[in-house]
């Protein structure tokens, strides 16, 4: 039995755990790339806490680069589970080449128009004279390398769907061990500071992008790689962009609120409370890529039962990844809670960015007990392929409800106000979720009782068919 079709008759409980563990270790390997450079930046001696102003002025360019691979990585991955589960496996084949041909041409795009208007759009992203600096010679090396960047990220998303959790998460794993020697070397070694940080995040990004090409290359993959698939396919790729367009709003909508965010920050507590959202950013992403590499585990064994009509399992697939999402989330908000101080010090030791800090995380997190429905909602949506609402779900939280709440709440509540935004946002987002959900698991029940219902029917037609045929 192939690793594809034990998705629809394997314990859908060991599948998780199959799936999802080396997600999350991909998730988390991916998040440590950004807050191993941030915790380097942050220690800089006498640059600290302007550099990670600069930096978290650039978060919303990296946001955008994430959101893209995210376009062509879960739309390809989605619809490969989905063309395994119908049985079209040379329509799964030609959507890994297709994938590599957009991540190039989407990466040359971003470097030149990037490098083309860099200071325009970090002054328009939030940057001070005083940020710009360090902003700028952070990103610039990080727009050259975009398109190993795409490579890396949405290749190997594709390789958990084709049966090999495991090679991915390795791969990750090495990507990340290099950006944290090299993130050693190039800034404290040779003393390049915030340029050194870019520098070892873009090679160990190539380091993945060439591992993950060298899976399909090698021949070894389940699905294989021909050149004659590296043409892009209109139909297929209208596929991908219809399920990757949710993610992507998604990831495009938390850049635009950092923008906005960003410049809230900056009119009512200044460069550091920028700095300040860097690191509470940080650490909201160690707690939360768990729960995004438990939405990968469980998407290709949502996406494949939901292909081959079994209801049963994905109900069960989607109640467990929520399950273990709020148990995640509820410890990380009791450690956030109790012992903040804790937390912030690996970034940064600055007493004034520290007060900023702790005040505003407490706040920031308040919800995140609850959100584990709304993260894993607008996945599973987007897992059974419903992507407009998939695609609501998850501006909810980042562009209907957020950005309304930041712009309004600081006139009155001034700093306060914009650590308060997001979970008041996240509150409301999440109940919505749930009405929709449960409606949707709720459907899986009468679908159920109707394929009983048939089968007794057919059992019976054969029976009588069957004393018929005795009798004669």
């Amino acid at each position: 039995m192939s690793s594809q079709q034990t998705l629809g008759t394997e314990s859908v409980y060991k599948l998780l755990i199959k799936y999802s563990i080396p997600a999350i270790i991909g998730m988390m390997v991916n998040a440590l790339y950004n807050v191993v450079d941030r915790m380097f930046i942050g220690n800089i001696p006498g640059v600290g806490p302007l550099a990670i102003t600069g930096l978290g002025v650039t978060m919303p360019i990296v946001t955008i680069i994430l959101a893209f691979g995210m376009l062509i990585g879960i739309g390809t991955t989605t619809n490969i589970s989905i063309k395994l589960g119908q049985g079209k496996k040379e329509e799964a084949e030609q959507l890994i080449g297709n994938a590599m041909t957009l991540a190039v041409l989407i990466g040359l795009i971003i470097t030149i128009i990037g490098l083309l208007y860099l200071d325009k759009i970090l002054i328009l992203f939030g940057a001070s004279d005083k940020a710009l600096v360090y902003a700028k010679s952070y990103v610039t090396i990080i727009f050259i390398g975009t398109v190993v960047n795409l490579l890396s990220f949405s290749l190997n998303h594709s390789i958990r769907a084709d049966g090999s959790p495991k090679i991915s998460a390795g791969i990750m794993i090495v990507g990340c061990l290099t950006n944290i020697i090299l993130d050693a070397i190039f800034i404290f070694g040779f003393d390049m500071e915030i340029k050194g940080a870019a520098l070892a995040t873009v090679i160990s990004q190539t380091v993945t992008a060439i591992l993950t090409m060298a899976y399909y290359l090698s021949g070894k993959s389940n699905l294989k790689f021909r050149k004659s698939s590296l043409k892009l396919n209109r139909k297929l790729m209208l596929g991908v962009f219809a399920i990757g367009i949710s993610p992507f709003s998604m990831q495009i909508a938390a850049s635009l609120v950092q923008v906005i965010s960003n410049q809230a920050l900056k009119t009512y507590g200044g460069d550091l409370a920028i700095g300040a959202m860097a690191t509470i950013s940080s650490i909201s992403m160690l707690f939360l890529m768990p729960i995004f590499g438990i939405n990968q585990g469980a998407q290709p064994i949502i996406g494949f039962n939901y292909g081959a009509k079994k209801y049963e399992r994905v109900k069960k697939a989607y109640l467990s990844s929520v399950a273990v999402a709020t148990i995640i989330l509820t410890i990380g908000a009791l450690v956030v809670q109790t012992y903040p101080e804790i937390m912030i010090r690996m970034f940064n030791k600055d007493k004034e960015l520290m007060r900023i800090s702790v005040e505003g995380i407490k706040i920031y997190l308040l919800m995140m007990p609850i959100i584990g429905i709304s993260v894993t909602g607008s996945n599973f949506i987007q897992s059974i392929g419903k992507a407009k609402i998939a695609m609501i779900l998850s501006l909810l939280r980042q562009v209907i409800l957020l950005i309304p709440a930041i712009l309004i709440l600081p006139k009155f509540l001034g700093l306060k106000g914009v650590w308060l935004a997001q979970p008041i946002s996240d509150f409301i987002a999440t109940l919505i979720t749930f009405v929709i959900l449960f409606n949707e698991i709720r459907s899986y029940s009468i679908k159920v009782e109707k394929n009983i219902e048939n089968n007794s029917l057919n059992d019976k037609y054969l029976e009588s068919e069957f004393a018929i045929d005795k009798n004669k």
